[in-house]
């Protein structure tokens, strides 16, 4: 059964932090050609479009074009602290590798 990604509460919360939805903006999670590995991931701040899968939570959207759908089914969308930084992470069950970044993986 193919499902749509999902938005941990950590990543929500983080876009209300930084006011996401206060300036009209979606986080858009989108899969291009290229990286490391094959695919990679672009992260960021957009307005959200007419056939965009919006997901909701805590006030806030995440978006994906239907294009990147397919390549996110099932798909988490955390946000992560850590001592290298915090950024928004993809945990990809459809990845077969992934390469060092994290922004990069092959199918």
């Amino acid at each position: 059964m193919k499902l749509p990604p999902k938005v941990t509460e950590r990543a929500f919360a983080r876009l209300a932090e930084i006011g996401a939805s206060d300036r009209g903006q979606a986080l858009r999670v989108a899969v291009e050609g290229g990286g490391c590995s094959g695919f990679q991931y672009e992260i960021a701040l957009d307005t959200p479009a007419e056939d965009d899968l919006v997901l909701e939570g805590m006030g806030q959207k995440v978006v994906v074009d239907t294009i990147s759908l397919p390549f996110l089914e099932n798909a988490v969308i955390d946000f992560s602290e850590e001592l290298i930084g915090a950024r928004f992470v993809i945990d990809n069950p459809n990845a077969t590798s992934s390469c060092g970044c994290g922004t990069s993986f092959s199918m």
